[in-house]
């Protein structure tokens, strides 16, 4: 692994990368508030279920996107993007996943020059594709030369970490704590690539009726310090 590639997994990769997702506890607000996450147990589990639907749903689509922008194929990255959005249950989810994306986009081509990313971003601005996050890591990283694999274990990192990072926030849990779980949750990545390396955008699937239910909780919550 080159000294670049790795610069790049760091910078893009990166907690405090200033696209939003500290906005967002990935349904963990509720799940605290409700009860279903009470400790370090639990936290654990709903992260890795979490982290697991992301693999099987948005790392799909993201693969797809990272395909198609070494071609290029603009439409392919589209069709990518709707796949997403479609099956974003919540009104806070899509909210998410799109604010990220805009984010993303913006931040990166303002550092680097990437014409595809660029393209995508003015058909966001367009209208014409709603401008999810993972679809946007994944032409990112198409661009950059770096390979599928290091978008999926960015992608599947920040899954992790914005809900490890709510945590901290929400719960009795000390920052060791946190990260041995996050540790446990990244060593799953390779095995969720694995799983879905041969995936195609109708194979996408999120089932995780928990975490749907308690996204649909928050959204009537009155007391919240997260978007979602």
């Amino acid at each position: 692994m080159s000294i670049a590639r790795t610069i790049r997994v760091l910078q893009f990769g990166d907690s405090l990368l200033p696209i939003g997702s500290f906005s967002f506890s990935n349904a963990l607000e509720s799940a605290v508030q409700e009860g279903v996450v009470r400790d370090a147990a639990t936290l654990s589990e709903f992260v890795t279920a979490s982290a697991r639907r992301a693999a099987t749903s948005d790392g799909i689509a993201l693969l797809e996107a990272h395909r198609a922008s070494c071609k290029p194929d603009i439409g392919r990255i589209v069709e990518a993007d709707r796949a997403v959005f479609e099956r974003k249950v919540g009104e806070e989810t899509r909210t998410m996943t799109v604010r990220m994306g805009r984010k993303l986009a913006e931040v990166s081509t303002a550092a680097v020059r990437l014409p595809v990313l660029g393209l995508w971003l003015d058909r966001v601005a367009d209208g014409i594709t709603p401008g999810t996050y993972p679809v946007g890591l994944g032409v990112l990283f198409g661009e950059l030369g770096s390979p599928e694999e290091d978008a999926f274990a960015v992608h599947q990192y920040g899954v992790a970490m914005t809900m490890l990072s709510a945590a901290l926030r929400l719960m009795r849990i000390d920052h060791r704590r946190v990260q041995a779980i996050l540790f446990a949750a990244d060593q799953a990545i390779p095995g969720d690539y694995a799983a879905v390396l041969e995936a195609s955008l109708p194979d996408m699937a999120s089932f995780t009726p928990m975490a749907d239910i308690m996204a649909a909780v928050h959204v009537r919550s009155h007391v919240r310090m997260f978007m979602n």
